[in-house]
């Protein structure tokens, strides 16, 4: 049996290394997929104490999270795809949505 903390341990790390990625990354996709692995530490988080408390509400939270990720996902990849069709660049810094 793997002992609760290390499971809140790679989830600690997972979520400081989305934020790394969120804060230091001046690519969209970059930041994207830094939001996404923020959301799987969490989950990853809920997922370790529902088994440690034997509770079904936490994976019942995890699947609706994990719904919303996968439409946000689907949604995000094709705001990203219009921006960089209309702007040919990816980076933050060079996107300004306001002008044209």
């Amino acid at each position: 049996m793997v002992p609760i903390s290390y499971y809140l341990v790679l989830s600690a790390i997972l979520f400081c290394l989305g934020v790394a990625g969120f804060l230091l990354k001046r690519n969209i996709i970059t930041i994207f997929m830094s939001i996404e692995l923020m959301l799987n530490a969490v989950n990853l988080s809920f997922v370790a104490f529902s088994a440690e408390l034997h509770a079904l509400s936490g994976n019942i939270f995890v699947f609706f999270v994990m719904v919303v990720a996968a439409a946000e996902a689907a949604v995000g990849l094709a705001i990203i795809i219009e921006v960089f069709r209309t702007r040919d660049t990816l980076n933050v810094d060079k996107v300004n949505l306001l002008k044209m």
